[in-house]
């Protein structure tokens, strides 16, 4: 009788080892999201910023600056929404336009030129490479949590504790199109 209450003291103390791990993983996954929240904050206080300083030169993108306005209330919208995936699709779709609109100043070589240009150019470049930092630590957070509540016996107590699988957040740097890209085999068949 004293092994089963031995045995019993075991698994009861495995379990709330593993039920307070998984409480601590939830709670470095949320400060993680926070992080990606603030500089996607960040970034969306920065475009209205960005769209009239270029809507000032380049007359001709109105729907290209409608669309990135667009986006970016829709950015807004959704920062209280928790719901990773749908925060994914809008700041993807919000990317993706500020890198158009990148691609589209490359014609307006005044705009390149003019220093409050310059200036959000590189707050936003700044922002991006911060969100990235934040993207990284969140997704290690939430494989982290993921490996937790999936192994064994770690997976008993998330079923029990009601801890799901936390999802990853990926977006597209809009810059990133902009670093030289190099291809060595075509370099070296045009020497």
């Amino acid at each position: 009788m004293t092994l089963f209450w031995i045995i019993l003291a075991i698994i009861a103390a495995a379990a709330v080892y593993y039920f307070n791990r998984l409480v601590g993983q939830v709670q470095r996954v949320n400060e993680g999201w926070s992080g990606i929240d603030v500089q996607l904050k960040r970034r969306a206080d920065l475009v209205p910023a960005l769209v009239e300083t270029v809507k000032g030169y380049a007359k001709h993108e109105e729907g290209l600056l409608t669309r990135v306005t667009e986006l970016r209330a829709q950015a807004v919208a959704e920062q209280q929404d928790k719901d990773v995936a749908a925060r994914e699709r809008v700041e993807s779709g919000l990317s993706t336009s500020i890198g158009k609109l990148f691609a589209v100043i490359e014609n307006y070589p005044e705009l390149k030129a003019d220093n409050n240009f310059r200036e959000l150019q590189n707050s936003l470049v700044d922002i991006e490479d911060q969100l990235q930092f934040a993207r990284r630590y969140y997704n290690g957070t939430v494989r982290d949590m993921n490996i937790l509540a999936n192994s064994f016996p770690g997976n008993i107590v998330a079923k029990l504790g009601k801890f799901g699988n936390a999802q990853f957040f990926e977006i597209d740097n809009p810059l990133e199109q902009y670093a030289p890209k190099v291809d060595l085999e075509t370099d070296k068949k045009d020497a």
